[in-house]
């Protein structure tokens, strides 16, 4: 994909639906007695292996644009898949559904694609062991393929050493299938889809800071779920709005949960010109249209207590930075080495090819501004979040910017180039 710089950016936008809210609408739908209808499901090719992998275990599930309906049969109607469950690129499919095989009267074999072959699963390996789980690496070394032999679950208490929804919601799937309370500790509340979800589904759950109580339940029930704009989508928007000259953008109907606002908050540190507009409730979910403006930014500190709501936003946060005025320094964000792919090294390594004043640290990094950032052939490492964000970049260089493998944004953001040159001003 080639990348020409802007003038401006204006007009009213949509994106995709929510890919973690996606995910976790077809699990529960799928587990939940009766018919679950979905508007605005995110039609991903992660959310895609999601609905491939509960097919394959016998729920009906139709697709009409982004509506989405399933056939729920309850806790135990799944069956044993025929064959191995794919999950693509999916960590959230992989690392959720594990918890959901774990207790079912049938065993299986969950993998995937050559990265999700690389990343770490021993953080859902140990609890759903600890619960009483038969669940093994094929080949020894704490990652996916996994091998899951359903058997009978406990309840446990359970303090989590990193603030991880794929974790705690593993832990909260399983769960429904104990005899007793399970209690999980994060040290920093993560992104809580999943307790919001169960509670609308049915369930027994209840939160106090970062405790979450569950306790099993005889059913769930079917739900219809409409599904918020995706905030981790916006974020490119949001970023390329603030950067470009003359811009002014309106981006409707944007989930603004608490656990995943991180990203607004820290472009308003850095003294962002964002309104969140009409804001409303989805299922439990906040809601909003959130406009931006043109901004001179300046450098801020993104630590700890902020990764945890903004992790996967942190790529395009660097590209922000290099157009601020001073220094920004991210910390305490060594998980940006295990996802698609190794965030600090890629966006280091492609933003530096276009001149931008970019250093590496153990957990994070170190951005400065960048007056004359340049456009250049960069690589996407497979990773759609880096592709999108060094698209970004490429709004504002000087010259034209080429991304190789930028088919990988359909993961998670189709029709994104599309969007983007609908607003080109």
């Amino acid at each position: 994909m080639i990348i020409q710089p802007v003038n401006s950016l204006k007009g009213k936008i949509n994106i995709p639906g929510d890919k973690s809210i996606s995910h976790r609408a077809i699990m529960f739908g799928a587990l939940a007695k009766g018919t679950t209808k979905i508007t605005g499901f995110l039609m991903g090719e992660d959310c895609l292996s999601t609905i491939r992998c509960f097919r394959q275990m016998g729920i009906e599930i139709t697709i009409n644009k982004t509506l989405v309906i399933v056939e729920g049969k309850g806790l135990y109607g799944l069956k044993k898949p025929e064959q191995d469950l794919y999950v693509g690129n999916s960590g959230t499919t992989l690392r959720l559904m594990s918890g959901i095989l774990a207790p079912q009267n049938f065993d299986c074999v969950l993998t995937g694609d050559d990265s999700i072959l690389k990343r770490p699963m021993k953080r859902i390996l140990e609890p759903l062991t600890k619960m009483g789980a038969n669940i093994v690496s094929v080949n020894k070394n704490d990652k996916a393929p996994l091998k899951i032999t359903g058997s009978k679950l406990n309840n446990m208490t359970y303090y989590s050493q990193i603030a991880s929804a794929q974790v705690k919601s593993c832990i909260l799937l399983a769960s429904l299938y104990t005899n007793g309370e399970t209690k999980i500790v994060e040290p920093v509340l993560s992104r809580n889809h999943t307790e919001i979800m169960l509670d609308n589904f049915g369930g027994n759950i209840t939160t106090n800071d970062t405790t979450i109580i569950c306790n099993p339940v005889n059913e769930l029930y079917a739900r219809d779920v409409t599904i918020p704009g995706d905030i981790s989508s916006a974020a490119f928007f949001i970023v390329a709005g603030l950067i470009t000259k003359g811009s002014e953008l309106i981006i409707e109907n944007v989930g603004i949960n608490p656990t995943r606002d991180g990203i607004i908050r820290v472009l308003k540190n850095m003294n962002g010109n964002i309104e969140l507009l009409n804001k409303r409730d989805y299922n439990g979910e906040l809601v909003a249209d959130i406009y931006v403006k043109s901004s001179k930014l300046h450098g801020t500190i993104v630590d700890k207590e902020l990764i945890p709501s903004l992790i996967d936003e942190i790529p395009i946060i660097a590209v922000a930075a290099s157009c601020a005025e001073g220094k920004t320094i991210i910390k305490d964000a060594a998980e940006l080495k295990v996802k698609e792919s190794n965030r600090i090294e890629t966006m280091v390594s492609e933003l530096k090819k276009m001149n931008v004043n970019i250093t590496s640290t153990d957990d994070g990094m170190i951005i400065s501004n960048s007056p004359n950032i340049i456009g250049s052939k960069v690589m996407s490492y497979d990773d759609h979040r880096v592709a999108m964000s060094l698209a970004i970049a490429g709004l504002v260089a000087t010259g034209e910017t080429k991304i190789n493998n930028s088919n990988c944004i359909n993961i998670s953001f189709p029709g994104f180039f599309d969007l983007i040159q609908s607003i080109k001003n």
